[in-house]
């Protein structure tokens, strides 16, 4: 039970928000026990605890309770009452009574019989007594049927039956059952059934219902029993003939019935009638419809109108028919109501002196009595002068503390009775706030903050509210007090931040507290989650970034929302959700991830949410229900129900077939229709059993192919096509071969497929040749070449022939061209490119279709050689039919032959008389190698190789260089012509010390100078030593570098690296001085690569004096050289084998120029078979035993001539590796790679430093 001090405090507390006590305002939850203790104040007895309004001693249960507590100052004391007498627990040693309260315990041992009865608490102090509801004491009896002797019922066929059931009384809810002994139920229905009262009726007797153990079961769930009446036996006689009679009710009795019964309750009427036939059940409301909530149950003779109100009362009828007659009863229903309260007595506190008012009012139906007491007796047994009694109030005038008091109001009708304890209590106080001091408040920019005061006082305070010590209260539209005394601020700005003091005044004086208030920035997301459409299977990630108040750091929360439900990630990992610092991320989507996420930025103040939709795109689903109509011999059509497009509009449905002759459980496309149809017209070829399934698209993709229809079969047909793509060729010129693109298997239409095939020659008075065949080719032998003839190509199966088949033209075979294009001309346009121009081959003499024309041409020599020799055959094909053509790609200053010939499908024809021409002179080609090598502080040497290929006449060397120090500005470009041709080396004087250069060095010819190649080098700090005549000796384990020094560096001191190439690791000598003339590298591995370097420090960088890259022997090689290279039979040998080698030479080089000289072979030469002619590259071999080889960077002799010369030992003269080097100074070794090694000495006129 609710306390009753819980509106008191309301009222009290509107009492200080200076509301009248005639208006109290409930909702305030201050308990004022709490305050009323604080105070060591007296207050009037309170209810808390009491038993409800019955309390049943079930057999089963121990004890049984009646509670009775309250609280109070002082403690209440406890009194019982039993039937209107006094009742003391105390007095009887078998109840067990509770410490600190009036509650005690019937057990549940001997008769508890005697204590059954109606019993109120009472809870009294010196101010007052508060009484509760009555408590009922039910002791139930054991129900049990009477046992009776009962007689068999013996009725006619067709007459009525009524079995009594008449159960025991017991507590309620009763439930009957019909059953047999066997415990089999008595099968109900139209005729039979079990009314409310638990009788059984027949309508009327059948034959089968005689038995003798009807048994009537009455169970009494709340205390657990089953009791059981004595069997009754019904035995029904046989009649020749029922007689039909109209029907008369059973129950209820009389024409009509008056039923009352409570709001809320269950509405039940019965009519069961009697009658043959079996009479129906029709149940209507007069002057209305039967309730939504109306059921009609137990085969309609029972109505059910559920929590029924005031609407439900009426006139009810039912009526009873069969096809005799019928009988109509009324029920006259009255929804009543107990009491409820329209007007509860409330708690309050009086300030003394004022008037006091108790209402108490109530509704019901019948209309319900009021009684007053006070302290639990009737107000004439308390005379008070003041004190004003009528029906609904109770008013009280210029009270007193002695009239504080416990009024009691009952209302009660003849369905209940309520109770209702109102507490007044008139007293005085000095305002007490009940807020405590300097609470400390926090809210955000923008939003509203509370400051409480709750302030208990009698009379009621006056409430202010300062701010930071001034004098005024505080005002404005933001600022409310309400009446709970709390200070509302309403938007607050950074301007509100301070101090706040609270002011509670009443007569007896004044109270104060203050409150801190803190205005924070608010939070805010900065940066909200986007709306996605992402792929199914696929990754999302949202992003949620919030600023907020620094002084809360660490306080933020951001956490993630689904369609309003909070993610638990601890719950949720498996399902793929992860968060973190603000990103959400959901691995491998699925359809059920799809929906509205939020992003909740939330601090201990205030939050911000953003949301954003995430739509999860996936193929359409798969197709159902596939329906195949309309049937017909070529067509039927298909319909289907589309699955779900995810999100994607279906743009397309894909209809495919699988037939079950040719290419069984095959699916192929049959038709694409667009994505809002959903059905297609299918045709069909003959003869065919199909199968049908469609695939929705979008554009996401093709979604899952539907199960397949049932099979549909066409009868067979004649073929709807003839045969296409015919193709007329003619591989021998006395043939045409027709081939032609067979029919599918599933165009057969039917079985027995042939084509046949119908030629004649065209503009020529011939009947068509026809045969018939299978296979889809054929061959027309005898023809004459290249004459066009009519074809046509026509299907036929066992049901007939296929459409007349359209006429082709196609001729018979080819032959090789006749003639030879003539006239042929050369207009020279540049040093690269001429144009070819020819007379046409006449149609007559290329016995086929033009295929083109052909150009094939061959270098004989570069016009700074004396003797021509037979070049690379070059050719070119020009399709079609033209007399013209453009030849790029020649070399300059070279002498060419040159033929045309035509082709057609055949071949090529015969090939033009030759024609000579001389391209002109042009620049060279760039230099292929440049080295810039022997740094000094005022000068670097630059050595090069001659272009591969001059052009022209090599008239010598245009050299440029400036200076490239890392800085933005370049220096000065300057220049140095070179005009000797034959100069392959340079030495630039004068340079600055320690200073970059970049050189640009091209060839030039008569006409001009060639494209430039540049190389980059540093000058020394020192002079570097200069060394002479480098060389190396290689055995299996070690190497010897000699060289002779220049005479100015004869005592300088330089460094030897060397490495293992496959390795890569340097390793560097101890200084070495030039006047030793040779160092031995010792250790070395054998068969194995190295890379040598000269150097003018102890550390390993590009700029070396001189590099080379040397093998040594193996160790098998090895050591037959050292055994035998010194042996005369061994040289003898050799010399004998390098005489042979050059007859062998002079005898092919011989050979070749006498060959040159015969007509026959320069005809040959010149008029080749472009189909079948090649050319035979020349070949040689070179051959070099010389164990005592020049480095590669030594190119300074003792006489100051310059040798260009293979290196001896350099990795491509072991032809084991392919001469790519990435380190600086093996450019001879490159240089040598590429042109095929030949030796030649050049006087070198450039000046030479010593």
């Amino acid at each position: 039970m609710a306390s009753p001090w819980s509106c008191g405090v309301s009222v009290l507390l509107g009492l200080i928000s200076r509301l009248s006590i005639f208006h109290p305002a409930c909702g305030l939850d201050i308990p004022l026990d709490v305050v009323l203790g604080h105070l060591n104040i007296e207050q009037l007895p309170s209810l808390t605890v009491q038993s409800p309004s019955s309390v049943i001693a079930f057999p089963f249960d121990e004890r049984y309770p009646m509670k009775c507590e309250a609280r109070g100052n002082p403690e209440p004391e406890y009194r019982w009452t039993k039937n209107g007498q006094e009742f003391d627990p105390n007095q009887d040693p078998r109840l067990i009574k509770e410490e600190d309260s009036g509650s005690f315990l019937i057990p549940n041992s001997g008769n508890v019989t005697e204590y059954q009865g109606t019993y109120r608490c009472y809870a009294s102090n010196r101010l007052g007594t508060a009484i509760s509801e009555e408590i009922e004491f039910i002791v139930p009896n054991v129900p049990k049927f009477p046992k009776e002797k009962i007689n068999p019922i013996v009725v006619d066929e067709g007459q009525p039956i009524i079995l009594e059931c008449n159960p025991p009384k017991g507590i309620p809810p009763l439930q009957i059952y019909w059953m047999t002994l066997g415990l089999q139920h008595i099968e109900q229905d139209e005729r039979v059934s079990m009314g409310l009262n638990g009788n059984l009726y027949f309508s009327n007797a059948l034959e089968k219902d005689s038995r003798r153990d009807y048994c009537c079961f009455a169970a009494f769930p709340r205390i657990r029993t089953i009791v059981q009446k004595t069997a009754m036996s019904v035995i029904v006689r046989n009649t020749n003939a029922l007689m039909e009679r109209k029907p008369s009710l059973l129950v209820p009795s009389g024409g009509q019935t008056e039923v009352r019964l409570v709001k809320e309750q269950e509405l039940e009427l019965e009519c069961i009638a009697e009658g043959f036939p079996t009479p129906k059940i029709e149940w209507t409301k007069m002057g209305s419809v039967l309730p939504d909530r109306a059921k009609v149950e137990s085969h309609g003779k029972l109505l059910k109108i559920s929590r029924v109100h005031e609407a439900d009362s009426g006139k009810y009828t039912c009526k009873a028919k069969n096809s005799i007659g019928e009988v109509v009863h009324k029920f006259h229903v009255t929804v009543e109501e107990p009491p409820r309260w329209t007007e509860k007595p409330e708690s309050l506190i009086s300030m003394i002196g004022a008037d006091v008012f108790i209402k108490c009012a109530a509704a019901g139906l019948p209309q319900p009595t009021i009684t007053w007491k006070v302290n639990g007796l009737a107000p004439s047994d308390v005379p008070v002068s003041k004190r004003k009694v009528s029906y609904d109030t109770i008013s009280l005038h210029n009270v007193q503390p002695g009239d504080s008091a416990v009024y009691q109001c009952e209302a009660s009708n003849r369905h209940g009775t309520l109770l209702a304890n109102a507490n007044i209590l008139v007293m005085n106080l000095l305002p007490m706030i009940l807020t405590g001091d300097s609470q400390e408040y926090a809210a955000v920019v923008g939003r509203n903050v509370m400051l409480h005061c709750k302030v208990f006082s009698s009379p009621p305070a006056t409430i202010s509210w300062v701010k930071d010590d001034t004098a005024k209260p505080v005002d404005g539209e933001r600022f409310f007090v309400h009446e709970n005394g709390s200070l509302e601020i309403n938007y607050v700005t950074k301007e509100d931040n301070g101090q706040y003091t609270c002011f509670a005044t009443n007569m007896e004086g004044k109270s104060a507290i203050t409150a801190n208030l803190d205005i924070k920035d608010p939070t805010r997301i900065v940066d909200p989650p986007q709306d996605l459409r992402i792929l199914r299977g696929t990754t999302a990630q949202f992003t949620c970034q919030a600023d907020y108040d620094k002084s809360l750091r660490g306080d933020l929360e951001i956490s993630w929302e689904k369609d309003d439900m909070e993610l638990d990630f601890n719950l949720t990992e498996s399902m793929g959700y992860f968060a973190d610092d603000g990103i959400l991320q959901i691995a491998n989507v699925s359809h059920k991830d799809q929906g509205m996420y939020t992003c909740r930025a939330r601090t201990s103040l205030d939050q911000d949410i953003a949301s954003a939709h995430l739509i999860v795109l996936d193929v359409p689903d798969t197709p159902t229900d596939l329906v195949l109509f309309e049937h017909k011999d070529r067509s039927v059509r298909l319909k289907w129900v589309p699955g779900d497009d995810h999100n994607s509009s279906t743009t397309e449905f894909i209809v495919e077939y699988e037939e079950s002759q040719w290419e069984p459980e095959k699916w192929k496309e049959m038709v694409q229709v667009a994505g809002n149809q959903t059905s297609a017209l299918l045709k069909l070829h003959g003869h065919v059993d199909y199968r049908f399934r469609v695939a929705g698209m979008n554009a996401v993709g093709r979604g899952e192919f539907s199960e397949p229809t049932r099979r549909y079969k066409t009868p067979p047909a004649a073929p709807d096509r003839n045969p296409e793509n015919i193709k007329i060729e003619g591989h021998l010129p006395d043939e045409m071969d027709i081939k032609w693109e067979p029919l599918l298997p599933i165009e057969h239409n039917g079985p027995g497929l042939d084509y046949k095939v119908s030629f004649r020659r065209k503009n020529a008075e011939e009947k068509w040749k026809e045969f018939v065949v299978k296979r889809h080719s054929f061959i027309v032998k005898n023809t004459p070449t290249f004459v066009p003839y009519e074809i046509k190509i026509q299907a036929k199966n066992h049901q007939g022939w296929g459409p007349e088949p359209k006429v082709v033209i196609g001729y018979s075979g080819e032959d090789f061209p006749s003639a030879a294009p003539e006239d042929v001309a050369i207009d020279v346009l540049n040093n690269t490119l001429i144009k070819v121009t020819w007379a046409h081959v006449s149609q007559d003499k290329l016995n086929g279709h033009l295929g083109g024309y052909r150009v094939n041409w061959w270098r004989f020599r570069s016009l700074l050689d004396s003797q021509r020799g037979q070049g690379e055959k070059h050719s070119l094909t020009f399709p079609g039919d033209r007399n013209h053509a453009i030849i790029p790609g020649l070399r300059p200053f070279s002498e060419y032959s040159l033929i045309v010939v035509a082709f057609n499908g055949r071949g090529n024809g015969p090939g033009s008389h030759s024609v000579t021409f001389k391209t002109p002179e042009g620049v060279p080609e760039q230099i292929p190698i440049l080295r810039a090598t022997n740094a000094q502080r005022n000068s670097i040497t630059l050595v090069w190789a001659p272009p591969l290929e001059a052009n022209g006449v090599l008239t010598g060397y245009f050299l440029e260089y400036q200076l490239i120090n890392d800085t933005e500005d370049l220096g000065k470009l300057q220049s140095i012509n070179i005009s000797s041709p034959d100069t392959n080396k340079w030495v630039l004087e004068n340079l600055e010390p320690v200073s970059r250069y970049k050189f640009y060095l091209r060839g030039c010819s008569r006409v001009g100078c060639g494209p430039a190649v540049s190389e980059e080098s540093t000058t020394a700090l020192e002079a570097i030593p200069t060394l002479l005549n480098i060389s190396s000796h290689v055995t299996d384990n070690f190497a010897k570098i000699s060289w002779i020094p220049a005479s100015e560096h004869k005592d300088a001191e330089f460094y030897v690296a060397y490495k293992n190439n496959r390795e890569g690791n340097w390793k560097i000598s101890e200084a070495v001085n030039t006047s030793r003339n040779f160092h031995i590298i010792q250790g070395l591995e054998p068969g194995t690569v190295y890379t040598v370097r000269l150097l003018t420090k102890n550390w390993v960088d590009n700029s070396s004096i001189f590099e080379d890259v040397i093998k040594t022997r193996g160790k098998g090689l090895a050591s037959i050289h050292g055994g035998i290279s010194t042996q005369s039979w061994f040289i003898g040998l050799m010399c004998a084998v390098a005489f042979l080698t050059l007859t062998v030479l002079i005898a092919c080089f011989i050979n070749r120029n006498k060959g040159g000289k015969y007509s026959v072979k320069e005809k040959e030469d010149l008029h080749p078979d472009v189909e079948s002619q090649g050319m035979n590259d020349d070949t040689f071999c070179e051959y070099s035993d010389n164990d005592e080889k020049p480095l590669k960077g030594s190119l300074r002799s003792l006489d100051g001539d310059i040798k260009a010369t293979d290196s001896g030992d350099s990795l491509v003269d072991y032809g084991d590796e392919d001469g790519q080097f990435n380190e600086d100074g093996s450019f001879i070794g490159e240089y040598a790679g590429r042109k095929a090694r030949e030796s030649m000495e050049v006087k070198g006129t450039a000046p030479i430093s010593a």
